[in-house]
């Protein structure tokens, strides 16, 4: 037996695997075309020169800027690919706080989040979205012809994810929006901090490793391989290789590894030869910028770590402990004192950040965290919290608030934080540390982009980082609105200032390598306070003469103290490997001269573009059914749709469908129609006839999912029903009494769900509880009566050991009339193999799964093994009537592994399970194979 998880038809899984090669920038579980915005939104529309910009009225301005700068920018950005022109819509949403960006095909859109983070590149937010976005879109149309053919996108989207590899769909956009501005991820010394560590301290990770990531080691990832691959490549065979790379994909699309066999074509070398060649010029060049740059070592105050770990943002109590927020590999992120034993005292665990961050004053922690809309995820919230370290008491002092950054005064009694409202338009505000109550807004005319802010000793004072296009300046303000600019724009990624003595201390990369510096608010002279190897971050004062900060390391970011003293900054040994792109394009920043003009804006009318047919699909059910599908996704993701033909080979008849889902209001609405032919056996007289009709049936559902969050606390809640009308009719050789109306059967459900985050070693939740109730019932069909009631529980504990997990599962269900040998519950491993011996009522399951080893082992090109994992289960059914608790109708153990196969993003889970039988059914024990895979 195999197991398939959602496994509906091959087109589907292959469209899927290329979904995320379209990732762009920072993702936050992002999917594509899921989720919703809420009614209240009012969109407006501006079209030019092939772009579609659809957008929220709060950003009017920030629409005509975009307008002015895609159409100026996009011939540029498609030069080297010989991509002048293109046509695309493209969403600009505001409802979320979550910086992101992506491209998609089916339906072909772009979508630009348009809250800035607090942490990113020296350029305004939107033009970097714009030139790493575009880019991708040149991408899609050099690959596809950029030509419109009748309902392609399925089939080129799914293309697109077998031909490209994830590192170069990332890594040529990182190099080109670094080579067009002054400013792009391939000049942050901290963004490429990862992989320069691991290679100079001799960890030299498998091309799927870096691809792919890992389960106990830092990886760098698949853009930063991808930028220094990408850009390596142009330096080495010119501006136009990867036009002749995907010119020669695009003639010749039916090969396997489409992309390394056509950059052997003109390189002479594949993808997997190539990063080993870029990986020993990047060892050489970064040893060259080693030598050449003087570093201290600084040890450790937190214990060492056997994988990942990282102790951020530390802060010294009066006491001599250190708060720090802890992130791992093994356990959610959570608030840990360490003392000087390095005895470690875990706090409170949180929910996801829009960075890590948090500030400490006077026994008071503050930081803020993204809590989602139960219903419409495209919106999202960053509310403001604190911690009571005496009282151990959570506070949250904001409710659908757009806060980021919090700090609080010396005294704890005011929080300075950053706010952007719907039509991004930033402000410092100041907050009461007692009840959130806004105390003063500060004025930013100028509309910056506002990041980091923190008091001075007195709380008279604030320090913030500023982000335009000229790059991050230095800013001081006072209460009165008095403002002084210490540092003006620069490319510097300056982040995160802080009081220290007479001046600020900030973080900086005046050396090439990111370090803490410190300004000295009178001279405005510069000094260095570090000299970190690969990087030093977050600075906080740990007495009058020391400061404790983060230290990055091969394992993460690790707590370290020095004295304060005043160094000289040192030369500039930076490696920019993308010099030689930007002379090839030689285009200069292209924000530089973007045009003002002001364009037509309409309204964006939702009704009457419920409809965007993108795609001609090919299906296959299963072997015996397959055709063709017509389907349906509109620019909102607020409609579903889809028409299709199926044959079925077995009955030499055609299955035609429809369907809809609507997911605009707070019931999600969908309805399905089928016109298909059916076949059944019965026994009449001593023998078995065959009986053939066809049906019409429509399937009608409402339903509501909520979903909450706090702290590290998920909340899921649905409720559901369903009904369906099915018309018999072209009856062949059917009993007289075969019915040939079923009149609205009904089913309902309830489902409620809480658990805890989770880590990413853990297989399963530590501690979770989950309640399924459902009922069905016909109550419109005299001649059918029956009923179907299921309760579903699941209860996650837990195991012996770190990540191992604890299931407890039990199940019941009352089954009468038509529906008495339904199964709407869970069953035992091996039920389907097993004769029953009674009708089933109810289940008691108990799993026990823990991980084995992390091998993260390359087996050339076939696979790549992140992890195994192992499971022990006692399964009970009929309690009372066919099993005891000492007596389990099957037991048994498994085996997991999750793999990458053929160099490809799904991960695809692999195992088998042996299933031993109580002996009172007299059976063999059975092998199940498992086969899942997940995005």
């Amino acid at each position: 037996m195999i197991e398939y998880k959602h496994f509906k038809n091959l087109i589907i899984i292959t469209i899927t695997t290329c979904i995320l090669s379209l990732f762009s920038h920072k993702c936050f579980s992002q999917i594509f075309g899921s989720d919703q915005n809420p009614l209240s939104v009012k969109w407006r529309q501006i079209n030019i020169s092939g772009f579609k910009l659809v957008y929220p009225q709060e950003l009017e301005n920030e629409a005509q800027r975009m307008a002015n700068t895609i159409k100026h920018i996009y011939p540029y950005v498609g030069s080297s690919l010989n991509r002048q022109k293109t046509s695309i819509p493209i969403l600009l949403q505001n409802q979320g706080v979550i910086a992101n960006g992506f491209v998609q095909l089916a339906p072909k859109k772009s979508e630009f989040y348009t809250t800035p983070p607090q942490q990113f590149d020296s350029q305004d937010w939107l033009n970097n979205l714009a030139v790493h976005e575009l880019r991708h879109v040149a991408q899609f149309d050099k690959l596809t012809g950029g030509k419109a053919r009748p309902f392609p996108e399925d089939i080129y989207f799914a293309w697109f994810g077998v031909s490209l590899p994830l590192w170069f769909f990332e890594g040529d956009a990182v190099t080109i929006e670094t080579a067009l501005t002054n400013a792009g991820r391939g000049r942050q010394p901290s963004w490429i901090m990862p992989y320069r560590t691991s290679l100079l301290e001799g960890k030299k990770f498998s091309y799927s490793k870096v691809n792919f990531g890992s389960n106990k080691d830092i990886t760098p990832g698949y853009y930063q391989l991808g930028y220094l691959m990408a850009a390596n490549m142009r330096k080495e065979f010119g501006k136009n290789i990867f036009d002749s790379v995907l010119t020669d994909i695009r003639r010749r699309p039916l090969r396997p590894y489409p992309f390394s066999n056509s950059l052997k074509k003109f390189t002479g070398q594949g993808s997997k030869k190539w990063f080993s060649h870029i990986t020993a010029v990047l060892t050489e060049e970064w040893n060259k910028q080693n030598s050449n740059t003087p570093s201290l070592s600084y040890p450790s105050l937190n214990k060492p770590a056997k994988y990942a770990t990282s102790y951020l943002l530390p802060v010294r109590l009066p006491d001599g402990r250190i708060l720090a927020l802890k992130q791992s590999k093994a356990k959610p992120p959570h608030f840990t004192l360490i003392d000087s034993s390095k005895r470690e005292q875990k706090l409170i665990s949180i929910a996801p950040q829009e960075q890590p961050w948090f500030s400490y004053a006077n026994g008071i922690i503050t930081w803020a965290e993204i809590r989602n809309d139960p219903r419409y995820h495209q919106r999202n919230y960053s509310v403001v919290c604190t911690y009571d370290l005496k009282t151990k008491k959570v506070k949250k002092l904001s409710s659908r608030s757009r806060l980021f950054s919090p700090s609080l005064s010396a005294d704890g009694t005011k929080i300075i934080a950053v706010k952007f409202d719907l039509s991004n338009k930033c402000n410092l505000v100041e907050l009461s540390a007692a009840d959130g109550k806004i105390l003063n807004i500060f004025p930013n005319p100028e509309n910056l982009i506002l990041q980091t802010p923190s008091y001075d000793a007195t709380g008279n004072l604030v320090t913030y980082i500023s982000v335009t296009e000229q790059g991050k300046g230095l800013w001081t303000t006072d209460a009165e609105g008095k403002t002084e600019q210490l540092i003006k724009g620069s490319p510097q990624q300056l982040s995160r200032p802080i009081y220290i003595r007479q001046g600020i201390a900030f973080n900086a990369h005046y050396n090439g390598i990111d370090n803490i510096y410190y300004i000295d608010t009178i001279s405005k002279k510069i000094n260095a306070l570090s000299a970190s190897k690969y990087g030093a971050f977050n600075p906080a004062l740990s007495n009058d003469s020391s400061i404790v900060f983060n230290d990055y390391t091969l394992t993460g970011y690790q707590i370290s103290e020095t004295a304060i003293k005043l160094r000289p900054n040192g030369r500039n040994h930076f490696v920019n490997f993308s010099t030689e792109v930007q002379n090839q394009e030689n285009t200069g920043n292209v924000f530089s001269s973007i045009p003002d003009s002001s364009f037509t804006s309409k309204p964006y009318k939702t009704l009457a573009h419920l409809f965007h047919v993108h795609s001609i699909t090919p299906t296959i059910e299963n072997e015996y059914k397959g055709g063709l599908q017509l389907r349906s996704n509109n620019l909102l993701s607020t409609v579903e749709s889809y028409a299709g033909v199926e044959y079925a080979r077995d009955l030499r008849r055609f299955d035609y469908s429809a369907g809809i889902t609507y997911k605009a209001l707070y019931p999600v609405l969908s309805a399905t129609y089928h016109n298909r032919p059916r076949r059944t056996f019965y026994n009449s007289k001593g023998t078995v006839q065959q009986g053939d009709w066809r049906e019409n049936s429509i399937d009608l559902q409402a339903s509501v999912p909520l979903s909450i969050n706090a702290l590290n606390h998920y909340y899921n809640f649905s409720v559901a029903a369903s009904t369906n009308y099915t018309q018999r009719y072209m009856g062949q050789n059917m009993p007289n009494n075969y019915i040939r109306k079923l009149l609205f059967p009904m089913r309902y459900s309830a489902v409620m769900t809480h658990s805890i985050r989770q880590a990413e070693r853990e297989v399963a939740p530590q501690w979770a509880q989950s309640f399924r109730f459902s009922y069905r019932h016909q109550p419109f069909a005299d001649n059918l009566e029956g009923h179907l009631y299921s309760f579903e529980s699941f209860f996650y504990f837990p195991g012996l050991a770190r990540n191992h997990t604890f299931l407890a599962n039990f199940n019941y269900q009352n089954a009468s009339g038509v529906r008495e040998f339904d199964t709407d519950i869970g069953t035992v491993y091996g039920y389907n193999n097993i004769n029953a011996r009674s009708k089933l009522s109810n289940t008691l399951l108990f799993n026990y799964r823990f991980p084995i080893a992390f091998p993260d082992a390359e087996i050339g090109p076939l696979a790549y093994i992140q992890n195994l994992r192992a499971g022990l289960f006692c399964h009970y059914e009929n309690i009372g009537k066919e099993t005891n608790i000492g007596e389990p109708k099957t037991f048994g153990f498994e085996l997991r592994s999750n793999m990458n196969l053929l160099r490809y993003d799904p991960i695809v889970e692999v195992g088998a399970r042996v299933v031993f039988v109580n002996k009172i059914y007299k059976h063999n024990p059975i092998l199940e194979l498992i086969l899942n895979y997940s995005f």
